[in-house]
């Protein structure tokens, strides 16, 4: 094996890591940017943000979670505003 060989297979190999440590990010985005939806959304919104505008950085392959990941981290701060201009707290009931 030459020394040229082996740069390139540990080219690779470090760049199916990115690739799927960035594919983590835009899943894991989407998922914690659907939960925040339900609850915590104070909490999980900016996170879903965050992952996904880190895995868009490091070009996933999944670009429609993550893109989707980033819109519902903004529904779910939009969600949280509605949510304390009517009830004027930042905590919420379905009971009415």
């Amino acid at each position: 094996m030459t020394l040229a060989a082996a740069l390139t297979r540990s080219t690779r190999r470090e760049a199916g890591k990115v690739s799927r440590e960035a594919d983590g990010l835009a899943v894991a985005s989407f998922v914690l940017g659907l939960l925040g939806l339900l609850v915590m959304n104070i909490l999980l919104g900016p996170t879903a943000i965050v992952m996904a505008v880190l895995a868009l950085a490091r070009s996933t392959a999944r670009r429609g979670r993550a893109l989707l990941g980033l819109a519902l981290g903004i529904a779910d701060l939009v969600v949280l505003g509605v949510l304390v201009t009517a009830n004027g707290t930042v905590s919420w009931s379905l009971g009415g």
